[in-house]
Formats: structure tokens, sequence, C-alpha cells
């Protein structure tokens, strides 16, 4: 395990990353311009519904440029400076916040906070409860909590997450295996979750 400056364990994206946010955006724009759908997540979200939403590890801001442009209210935060570079340049007049997901405070709730591209096994290991618990604090009444990551041996699992966004107040309204709905099989390779506060 990384550790920071101060001996507390290092976001692991921060730790782990090694491309910037240019040649990770580029990426996806390879895909979108060879005719495939890369905003799975925005549909979801559309479909949904709930107008507001918060980009929790918003990244380069690729989900929340595609919300935008689609008339959700939105917010992006995110804890790497380079990737919120890109997100910035792409979109100067959206809302990114850099920030802690454990800790950060952004002085209203949303009706929706998603969190894709694996946020959850890339925060510091030990503050999944306290990110999960800071994220139902900016939950506006019946608001949503949707997660996507990948089930990967020593990560985080699906039933951790559960226990925890249970500590947080959330319950489990549905799960997936895709951000396009398809069925979750238990043992598969990643979900999608939608929590809900009780």
């Amino acid at each position: 395990m990384t550790t920071g400056p101060t001996g507390e364990p290092e976001n692991r994206w921060l730790s782990e990353r090694r491309v910037s946010g240019d040649v990770y955006d580029a990426g996806y724009e390879r895909r979108a311009a060879a005719g495939e759908n890369v905003h799975g997540e925005a549909d979801l979200l559309e479909w949904l519904g709930g107008r507001s939403v918060l980009d929790a590890g918003c990244g380069t801001g690729r989900v929340a440029r595609e919300l935008a442009r689609r008339g959700f209210d939105v917010a992006g935060v995110d804890i790497d400076l380079e990737m919120l570079a890109t997100a910035r340049r792409k979109a100067p007049d959206l809302d990114w916040q850099l920030g802690d997901l454990a800790t950060i405070e952004l002085g209203r709730t949303f009706e929706t906070i998603v969190m894709a591209g694996n946020v959850m096994i890339f925060v510091a290991p030990g503050s999944e409860g306290a990110v999960l618990a800071n994220m139902a604090r900016h939950l506006g009444p019946g608001g949503q909590l949707v997660a996507g990551f990948q089930l990967q041996p020593g990560r985080l699992t699906l039933e951790r997450y559960d226990e925890l966004a249970a500590a947080a107040g959330l319950v489990l309204a549905e799960r997936w295996a895709t951000w396009d709905r398809e069925p979750f099989v238990p043992g598969g390779g990643y979900a999608v979750s939608v929590h809900r506060p009780r």
C-alpha cells in the first residue's frame, strides 16, 4: 500500500495513474469517432431521472460534460489536479472542484451522485466508508448514489460496499452488470449499483 507524506494511505488513483488527462480522454474520443456509444453512464442517469448531478471523481469531466450537454445541472469533483485541468479547459463554464470525496463540502445537495470510472476502488484504502458517508450527506431527499466499479481480487467487494453504504444510511435499490442495465450475475467482473437513502 502506498502512503502519503503523513503516513496515511494514499489515494490509489494518484499513486497509480500513468496517463495525462488529454491522453485519457483521447481513448474515448477515438471510440466515439468509430461509432461506439461511450456515454452509457449519461444514458443510465437520464433513464433514472433527477436533473442535478454531482460527478464524484469526475476526472477529465467526460460524464459531466455529456450530462451538461443534455441539460443537467452538473458539478464535478476530483482529487487529481491534472485531470481537472482537462475538464476545466474542455468545459470552463461548469463547476469543477478540487477535493477529496471523503471530506469535501460543496454546500449543496444533488438529486443524483455518480461515481463512474472505478472511483470506489481508487480511493485511499480505508476511506471508502468516509467517502460514502460524505456522498450521502450531499444527496437531497429521494436522491440516488450510482456507482460502477470493477470487481477485482484484493479490492472493494460488493458485500463490503453494501455494508459501508448501509452504515451511511443508504440501501440498495438496483444493481446491474453494466451501465446498459444488463442483469447482474454474481461472480461477474463489474457492477453498477444504485443506492438510495433509507
